[in-house]
């Protein structure tokens, strides 16, 4: 560990306890300091002012590892373009940042930690600023809703037609936003790879009182438009590969996976592919009939679905990363993970246990409302 990363941790946590409070003054000082900033972001700042604050926070934690977070920042600075971000908003951020930290540190806090977090904040604002600068593509794409179908009480799937193409790869996630819940975007993975129509498909569960989700699944339909951003994450098959493939998914984590076996589809004849679907109960299993089509389709996909919670499944039963461990071995496999952060951190943790390398591994972590 640097001296800068030392410092950046250790003065994090003289304030990690209170960070909600932290949050909520941060925010104050953007707002009186710019009040024009308010209209960049949703009435009710709950879910944002968290989700903005600890985005900080963690780019700042991890910008000793340039080679990793180079591109990251770069897509999140052409990402942050669909909030009509401008240079100036940079400096009133960081400056807000700062002022955040020093409060609620109070005499704990020295200058060595006020400028690591300073060098370390321009350094991550440089690499934003430079990705929304070299980048071609609008700041988000208008889209049609075509076709929305509730497949449970709170999951729906649902496929939009952009206006213009729009450039993805399968197993990459990409803001969206409705009409019903202005200015709240959300992330969702594509559950297609991309089409020449430039239609997508989504699957979205209502997370308990989440607002965009529950208007997503509850009161989208068909002639409703939406606003999506630009692409991001690195979940994304590699051609060059040989190797067999492991596909764990939990819920509706299952979408990028289900784009990632739809570009295989195009192309695989030599690779296996072993799909894991997860649920609590047969109904969460939304999706399992097009999957099981897709397995008598292609000879070299197997599907295993499994749940938690009925008793009398006549599947697997119980979590799936235990479900995974019973089939294998494994040590050969590149796998792919996608689901709750939950989920995945109890499947990375098993998969750790069965001794997959971790190089072997891409994983998405979903906890959007």
């Amino acid at each position: 560990m640097s001296n800068l990363q030392r410092l950046l941790k250790e003065s994090w946590t003289l304030v990690e306890e209170d960070q909600d409070k932290l949050a909520g003054y941060f925010y104050a000082r953007v707002f009186l300091s710019h009040p024009q900033t308010r209209d960049l972001f949703p009435v009710t700042m709950d879910v944002q002012r968290a989700r903005l604050l600890g985005a900080i926070v963690t780019a700042v934690q991890t910008v000793d590892d340039p080679e990793r977070f180079d591109e990251y920042l770069r897509a999140l600075g052409r990402d942050h373009r669909k909030f009509h971000v401008v240079p100036e908003h940079y400096d009133v951020v960081g400056a807000a940042l700062l002022e955040a930290l020093r409060t609620f540190a109070g005499e704990r806090w020295s200058v060595e930690y006020d400028q690591a977090w300073r060098d370390a904040y321009v350094a991550i604002a440089a690499k934003m600023q430079a990705g929304a600068a070299e980048s071609t593509t609008p700041p988000f794409w208008h889209a049609e809703v075509i076709a929305h179908e509730r497949r449970s009480m709170d999951i729906g799937v649902f496929t939009v037609q952009t206006l213009e193409p729009l450039e993805f790869r399968a197993g990459q996630y990409i803001s969206l936003e409705c009409n019903y819940q202005p200015r709240l975007w959300r992330v969702y993975s594509p559950a297609n790879a991309p089409r020449k129509d430039n239609s997508i498909d989504f699957h979205v569960r209502a997370v308990g009182a989440g607002w965009v989700s529950s208007a997503l699944v509850r009161r989208l339909k068909s002639g409703d438009m939406v606003r999506l951003a630009s692409p991001m994450g690195s979940m994304t098959l590699d051609r060059r590969s040989t190797k067999d493939i492991v596909c764990i998914a939990g819920g509706t984590g299952l979408a990028p996976i289900k784009a990632l076996i739809e570009e295989l589809t195009r192309y695989n004849r030599t690779r296996w592919v072993h799909l894991f679907f997860g649920a609590k109960t047969r109904d969460d299993l939304y999706d399992l009939a097009d999957l099981n089509q897709l397995a008598a389709r292609y000879p070299w996909l197997s599907v295993v679905p499994a749940v938690t919670d009925e008793p009398g499944f006549t599947g697997e039963t119980g979590n799936i990363a235990d479900v995974v461990a019973r089939y294998g071995p494994w040590e050969q496999h590149d796998f792919f993970v996608s689901g709750s952060a939950s989920m995945v951190k109890a499947t990375l943790r098993r998969l750790a246990e069965m001794k997959v390398p971790s190089v072997r591994i891409k994983y998405d972590a979903f906890g959007d409302i």
